[in-house]
């Protein structure tokens, strides 16, 4: 639509030509960015399902993630996963993950059920592979990277504006708060956590 190709053009996609792939991505990207916004009063009202339930977890990290898991779909919180551990290739990465974009746009029920591993990736926040030096860093619908500030590696969180500061020799910032986990399953694992004030 007119409508759809303007808000591309809006959001800085013009000026290169774009495979068909690409351009279906950030299409359905649009799309979907489009109907968070209109149905938002929708999507915090609704009943949701959630992927720990009935679930008998046994690591630390787990179950701190299905205690949060609710309140991070239903925007009540919003918290960022630090995860360091080894990838299926044996090179450590490490990365921040924002838990609350990922339950969005992943089904987590593999991981609660122990199929699969939570791992950090090229399209999260942060993501670092100490092996080959690939880092990346991105903004979620939750968070703006900070990455350019002399202190550190900081978060901004985009609904009130409150800055995290993952740096673990200084305090996290206002409304947030650092949970370090022991875990079975990872090398080292953080939780940061905030509370979305609602007016």
């Amino acid at each position: 639509s007119r409508e759809l190709a303007r808000k591309l053009a809006e959001h800085g996609h013009k000026g290169m030509v774009l495979s068909r792939e690409e351009f279906e991505e950030r299409k359905a990207a649009e799309q979907a960015a489009g109907m968070a916004k209109s149905n938002a009063f929708f999507n915090r009202s609704r009943t949701v399902t959630l992927a720990s339930a009935g679930k008998e977890l046994k690591d630390n990290f787990l179950k701190s993630l299905a205690e949060r898991e609710e309140a991070n779909r239903s925007g009540k919180m919003t918290s960022l996963i630090f995860i360091r551990d080894r990838n299926t290739l044996g090179q450590e990465v490490s990365g921040y993950i924002d838990y609350a974009h990922r339950l969005k746009t992943q089904d987590f029920e593999p991981y609660f059920s122990g199929k699969k591993r939570v791992m950090p990736r090229c399209s999260d926040l942060c993501y670092h592979n100490w092996k080959t030096l690939v880092s990346t860093s991105n903004s979620s619908p939750n968070f703006e990277a900070i990455c350019d500030n002399p202190n550190g590696l900081l978060f901004k969180n985009k609904r009130d504006k409150k800055i995290l500061n993952v740096d673990p020799w200084s305090g996290p910032g206002q409304d947030f708060s650092r949970t370090c986990l022991q875990s079975d399953i990872y090398i080292h694992v953080v939780l940061y956590d905030h509370s979305i004030r609602t007016i």
